[in-house]
């Protein structure tokens, strides 16, 4: 029996639970396109390292590569953050409406 693959959300939660992987995946969205090297200069983590974060980051759609030549480009995709935007979209009514309740709860008890 084959296991069933993981729902996008957690994909992306998976990709960006890591510290280390969140840190590159920042760096990458505050560029408009960035290469390995200066990721890897930039930081304390070696080229291998960098290399798994980024291919964690491509398997999650959360960036996008561009080949020039012997350099590899990275952007980040915005279109990656929508499984979790929507996950926290969904949750997001349930706490409104349970702070909505408390608050008329509150002032119930004390008017």
């Amino acid at each position: 029996m084959t296991e069933a693959a993981p729902h996008p959300v957690t994909t992306v939660m998976r990709a960006l639970a890591d510290p280390t992987r969140r840190a590159v995946f920042e760096r990458i969205f505050d560029s408009e396109e960035i290469s390995v090297a200066d990721l890897t200069r930039a930081g304390s983590v070696s080229q291998g390292a960098v290399s798994q974060h980024l291919k964690t980051l491509k398997t999650a759609g959360l960036v996008a590569e561009r080949a020039e030549g012997r350099n590899v480009y990275y952007r980040a995709d915005p279109k990656g953050l929508e499984p979790l935007v929507g996950w926290m979209d969904y949750y997001g009514v349930f706490w409104r409406d349970r702070f909505a309740n408390l608050r008329s709860l509150l002032k119930e008890m004390d008017p």
